[in-house]
């Protein structure tokens, strides 16, 4: 674990999943890394810190970014289509993504030396109650907890969805699905939807490239469908990484078999320059995220979608059963042709949470 000098005199809230151990080790029972941190060490989100025996965030009420988005922009595509979401972000993440988009974010307090510098670079002062005020002076249905992994982030992200629900709001998760069992049972009472990223269906490639496991993500899913979560899976398309056709047909399988076919799968196209560590891979051909598509169809998933190219259909949503056009999605414009969630012409569940 990462050592630091712990001083008092910081704001922190006491992490809610911890279990002491002997002397004055703790574990971190938040993500599937289940840490067992020293006294004076961090975690290896970098932003859980153990102080005498006892495990503190060190991010609470810090938001290190908040942004008025589409819903789409998450992905979701069937959850609130068509309205804005106010995303917020604390730093940290548990995974070290080498094609991490936000990694100025989700690392860099794995790269300071104590609590104090953390703090520091933590981002602005933002309570849950702040939160909860901007999203409905803004009119926003909903809050994403998005951009950084909200697992670590827990006692934060849990606080503000209880302010929200109060308050008739939703709440969403952007999330890599590697929370423990006991974090996905505390927030399920006020999660109302999540987008996952299932990265590979690989364990060797997760453990290389992301710092995980594959498991613990595959459980999470399953848990999260039964827990009754509106739920929407995300696959990056990266070359020589994620971009064979066994992979695309195990993960489609996986969704249609576990999870259900009603659950959209977004395929969507990686971009070297965007990337943290993999700027020397070449952008996703085409062709490959339309073969995805193709194939997720072919198992028999009823909403696949395609992220990051030019393609007038690859992000539309089309009757299951007639295959009328019932949402038209350009860019983040969104023209719903729907009856109240079904189909305009057959009156099909598209499966809309509305």
């Amino acid at each position: 674990m990462k050592r630091s000098t712990c001083p008092k005199n910081i704001s922190m809230k006491e992490c809610y999943l911890y279990k002491k151990l002997s002397g004055d080790k703790i574990q971190c029972q938040t993500c599937a890394h289940q840490c067992v941190i020293l006294s004076k060490q961090r975690g290896l989100c970098g932003i859980r810190v153990n102080i005498d025996g006892e495990l503190y965030l060190l991010t609470y009420s810090r938001a290190i970014a908040e942004n008025i988005d589409p819903i789409e922009k998450k992905p979701f595509f069937h959850f609130l289509p068509g309205t804005l979401s106010l995303s917020v972000a604390a730093m940290g993440c548990n995974f070290r993504c080498d094609n991490c988009q936000n990694w100025d974010i989700s690392q860099t307090p794995k790269q300071m030396g104590s609590p104090a510098e953390a703090l520091a670079k933590a981002g602005a002062a933002l309570p849950p109650e702040k939160i909860v005020e901007r999203a409905i002076e803004n009119d926003c249905p909903s809050i994403s907890y998005t951009y950084t992994e909200p697992t670590v982030f827990l006692e934060y992200a849990l606080d503000t969805m209880k302010l929200a629900k109060e308050k008739g709001l939703k709440n969403c998760w952007v999330s890599n699905g590697f929370m423990t069992k006991e974090t996905l049972e505390m927030v399920a009472p006020y999660l109302d939807a999540v987008n996952v990223d299932l990265k590979f269906f690989d364990d060797g490639l997760y453990q290389k490239h992301c710092g995980g496991r594959l498991q613990p993500v595959l459980d999470n899913l399953k848990t999260i469908k039964k827990l009754g979560v509106w739920l929407e899976i995300t696959t990056l398309i990266i070359p020589t990484l994620s971009d064979s056709e066994k992979m695309f047909k195990q993960i489609a399988k996986f969704i249609k078999t576990e999870l259900g076919p009603e659950t959209p799968w977004h395929v969507s196209r990686f971009s070297s320059y965007l990337s943290w560590k993999l700027q020397n891979l070449p952008d996703t051909p085409t062709e490959k995220v339309e073969a995805a598509y193709q194939i997720g169809k072919e198992i028999g998933l009823k909403y696949v979608y395609s992220g990051n190219i030019a393609s007038e259909n690859s992000e539309n949503t089309f009757c299951p059963k007639c295959g009328a056009l019932n949402i038209k999605r350009n860019g983040y414009r969104v023209k719903r042709h729907d009856k109240n969630g079904r189909c305009f012409r057959c009156s099909e569940d598209l499966n809309l949470i509305l």
